[in-house]
């Protein structure tokens, strides 16, 4: 089937049933998972349907702003509870620490914490956080990975970018992730998954920022097993059964203290 058609009879099942999976259409047409993603993608971006993590739902009429996305909408939520995990987890790192930080409405915020500490060196795949970065009135050092630029993350992703990232090495990778399991930290798109796990593999320890929504959930990719973490920092006391994986695990809980603002 022609792209083309293939999109239209997306766009025709959205009309009937409201929300479509990656999983599922990809079954339907016989087509790669990659492929629905850019279908959606670029229905996304045409202002025809509404994309997510995993698949898209149907316009509403609120959704009709063609400057609104997704991301824009996790920038929203929880913003008190990210804003406490961002500053706490800034007091962690010494001052002219080397960290990778991927693309998130956590780790912007957490970007904004660190830009009022001295001498840092961060490597990102994010435009926001290396202007935040660079932008300081304190003297950081900042790299901005290069690649194709993912309009709803607002990041750069992609084999291109992946292999810059074997020309750095960090003391830290800061990452948020979409789910945290009993047995790992989790996400939802394939490419930030292998950008994520490429920051990964040239870095010496692993710290995870997630507020509590995301602990016990599901998702569809592996970013790394809980014994490879060796910080968690969350707003909650995870419940009794993720907190004893999480110990057994080896990795340090900090809860941050309510956002005072």
């Amino acid at each position: 089937m022609k792209p083309a058609a293939r999109r239209e009879e997306i766009l025709r099942l959205l009309d009937e049933t409201g929300e479509v999976t990656v999983e599922d259409l990809a079954e339907r047409f016989d087509a790669s998972r990659e492929t629905i993603r850019r279908d959606l993608s670029d229905l996304d971006t045409g202002g025809h349907i509404r994309k997510f993590h995993g698949g898209a739902r149907a316009m509403k009429l609120k959704d009709a702003s063609p400057h609104e996305s997704e991301f824009d909408t996790r920038m929203k939520e929880r913003k008190a509870e990210k804003t406490a995990i961002a500053r706490k987890a800034a007091t962690l790192f010494p001052e002219g620490s080397v960290l990778f930080i991927d693309t998130g409405s956590t780790t912007i915020a957490f970007a904004q914490a660190l830009a009022k500490r001295r001498n840092m060196t961060v490597i990102t795949n994010s435009p926001q956080i290396a202007r935040i970065m660079a932008q300081a009135e304190m003297r950081h050092h900042v790299y901005l990975v290069g690649g194709e630029i993912a309009a709803e993350g607002r990041e750069t992703l992609g084999a291109m970018a992946t292999a810059q990232i074997a020309q750095f090495k960090a003391e830290h990778v800061v990452l948020t992730v979409g789910a945290i399991t009993a047995t790992a930290v989790m996400d939802y798109d394939l490419r930030e998954t292998e950008m994520a796990r490429a920051m990964i593999a040239q870095a010496q320890s692993i710290t995870v920022l997630a507020d509590h929504a995301k602990l016990g959930r599901p998702a569809v990719f592996q970013v790394a097993g809980l014994s490879q973490i060796a910080s968690l920092i969350t707003d909650r006391m995870p419940d009794p059964e993720m907190a004893a994986a999480l110990a057994a695990a080896g990795v340090d809980i900090v809860v941050a203290d309510p956002d005072p603002s």
